[in-house]
């Protein structure tokens, strides 16, 4: 193997790990968001559920306004 192919090898490898590091964080910030987003259909469902059970219905047309 002559010179400049090993010097062209280690330099596509040197760009490559730049690429799997960049990657890699993406990743990583994208599992970050599922996670929070995860967490956001959670909370909405257990919302959903409280309003379907008929907790916390504050229909205020049903309600007797207080000066009555």
């Amino acid at each position: 193997m002559n010179n400049n192919r090993l010097i062209e090898l280690e330099i596509k490898l040197a760009y490559q790990d730049d690429l799997v590091q960049a990657l890699n964080r993406i990743v990583a910030e994208q599992q970050q968001q599922i996670a929070r987003l995860e967490m956001t259909c959670k909370l909405l469902n257990e919302r959903i559920q409280c309003l379907a059970n008929g907790s916390e219905i504050n229909d205020s047309s049903d309600q007797i306004p207080p000066h009555y």
